[in-house]
C-alpha cells in the first residue's frame, strides 16, 4: 500500500512513527501490512539460528527489520540482516546504518510481490550486500541470490560462506505447519 511519492529520504524521514513498517523505495513510500503469525516466526527462527554463531565468531550481528538508507530516496528494512562488525562501527551521525547488510533476508508475503522483491534484491547488492535470501514460506524454501547475479535453491539447509562452519536445516526455520505470510 502507497501513501504518496516522497522524493527524498529527509522528507520520508519526517513521517511521523505510526508503529507500522514503512520503506522508501526509489522514492516510493510503502506502508506495509502488519507481519502474518508464520510471517513473524519465520523471522524470529531465522535471527535465532544465525545470531549465535555470528556472535561468537565475532563478525557482527543478525537484526531483524532494521533500516538501511541505500539512497537518498531509499531505505529498506528486510525481515532479517546480517551486518559485519565494520559496518555496526559506521553508524551515520543521525543515527541510520548506510549502505545494504552483508545478507538482506527478505520473506516473501502478499505485499513483497515476486517485483519488488526482485527490485529489493537489485537495490541491495548495488549498495554493497554480499547476498539476498528470499523465503518462500508456501514452498519451505529459500532462493540464495549473490552479486554476480547466479542463484541457487536451498531446499535442505542454510549455509553461506559468509559465516564458516555454520548451517541450519531448514526444518528449524519453517513452522509447522506451512502457511502463506
Amino acid at each position: 500500500m502507497a501513501s504518496g511519492t516522497l522524493s527524498t529520504f529527509e522528507q520520508f524521514e519526517k513521517y511521523p512513527d505510526d508503529g507500522r513498517k514503512h520503506e522508501l523505495l526509489n522514492g516510493e513510500h510503502i506502508i506495509l501490512p502488519p507481519p502474518k503469525f508464520n510471517h513473524s516466526r519465520i523471522q524470529h527462527n531465522l535471527l535465532d539460528a544465525l545470531r549465535h554463531h555470528v556472535r561468537q565468531q565475532q563478525l557482527g550481528d543478525v537484526m531483524m527489520e532494521t533500516g538501511f538508507r541505500l539512497s537518498s530516496d531509499t531505505w529498506l528494512q528486510p525481515d532479517v540482516s546480517f551486518v559485519r562488525a565494520e559496518q555496526l562501527a559506521r553508524v551515520t551521525p543521525d543515527g541510520y546504518l548506510s549502505g545494504a547488510p552483508a545478507l538482506a533476508i527478505e520473506v516473501a508475503s502478499e505485499s513483497n510481490t515476486a517485483a519488488k522483491l526482485d527490485l529489493k534484491t537489485k537495490l541491495y547488492f548495488g549498495h554493497g550486500a554480499e547476498e539476498v535470501w528470499v523465503v518462500f514460506p508456501e514452498t519451505r524454501r529459500v532462493r540464495a541470490h549473490f552479486p554476480d547475479g547466479h542463484s541457487e535453491t536451498l531446499a535442505t539447509s542454510l549455509q553461506s560462506s559468509l559465516f564458516p562452519g555454520w548451517s541450519a536445516a531448514l526444518s528449524a526455520i519453517f513452522p509447522d505447519e506451512p502457511a502463506a505470510g
